[in-house]
């Protein structure tokens, strides 16, 4: 049997995702190479794809770090797990009851929960209950309760989900077979809302592994506590102080740091994980959206 010819929507699409990936891929090549040339030609010729002359100078600033780096690695790492766990499940937790239409107060409930997409207490307000009221200065909790643990965004989302793509027939089907409320969230909302899950899950972990503003604001003594981001936002400030300071022994030293070069390292050291780990569970987004459906 022959096969059937690609149309030219085909080969405009396809073309158009691979002019797309190449425009996406090329930043990230062109950090690598950055961080791997030599500072002088960095500085002489600017940022190149083919490095003028290899150096891995930045690395080894970073690799002398040593147990900071790999203690700031388990601290993202765990925070990153736990809080993205929470954070679904929280979520799904308060979206479920949102979506069930005849929820007493359900209105009032879903009117509450946007209304906190729009206002909230403000910076210092929340500083002062944080650290007065709930005592996470200089501890894991820091990393892991403010601004992030539960967003009204993904609880919205999520409802919107569970409200348009799991029919009301699953659930009253559950319900004359005598299930309850907790059994029917666990074994028809949870399956079928994988989609939503993963992907509410993605951005979760995503804002748990970039965020440096929590460590900034609740981290003051125990640097043992930073994330990677703290450590290397700490590591950016420390180069630029000494590239601008007066004190000739620090200039001195100043003058043996490749710090551009540095620069481009920490950000391709930050990003790399994510890089490695978010093709892994790309799998589970098409296995998601296979369950949507109604089976039977």
């Amino acid at each position: 049997m022959r096969e059937k010819p690609f149309s030219r929507f085909q080969i405009l699409a396809n073309t158009s995702m691979i002019v797309w990936t190449i425009i996406v891929i090329l930043p990230f090549i062109l950090l690598f190479m950055s961080s791997i040339t030599d500072e002088n030609t960095l500085v002489a010729n600017g940022y190149s794809f083919i490095p003028g002359k290899i150096a891995a100078d930045a690395y080894v600033y970073i690799i002398k770090a040593g147990d900071k780096i790999l203690k700031a690695y388990g601290v993202s790492i765990l925070v990153t797990f736990v809080g993205t766990i929470l954070n679904v499940l929280l979520s799904a937790l308060m979206a479920y009851p949102l979506s069930i239409k005849n929820l007493p107060g359900r209105k009032f409930l879903n009117f509450f929960v946007f209304f906190t997409m729009l206002f909230n207490g403000g910076i210092v307000p929340s500083y002062l209950m944080w650290t007065g009221v709930f005592h996470i200065k200089d501890t894991l909790f820091a990393q892991l309760l403010p601004n992030l643990l539960l967003s009204a965004w993904n609880v919205m989302m999520i409802r919107t989900y569970f409200t348009t793509s799991i029919p009301d027939s699953l659930y009253e089907a559950a319900e004359i077979d005598g299930a309850s409320q907790t059994k029917i969230f666990l074994s028809i909302v949870m399956p079928l809302g994988k989609p939503i899950l993963v992907t509410m899950g993605t951005f979760a972990g995503l804002s748990y592994w970039n965020d440096w503003t929590n460590g900034l604001y609740y981290i003051v003594r125990n640097r043992d506590l930073y994330n990677v981001q703290n450590l290397l936002n700490q590591m950016v400030s420390n180069i630029q102080y000494l590239s601008t300071s007066t004190s000739s022994n620090v200039t001195s030293a100043a003058s043996n740091i490749p710090s551009t070069a540095i620069q481009m390292a920490i950000a391709f050291v930050a990003i790399l994980p994510i890089m490695l780990i978010f093709p892994t569970f790309q799998k589970y987004y098409s296995k998601g959206l296979t369950m949507g459906g109604v089976k039977g």
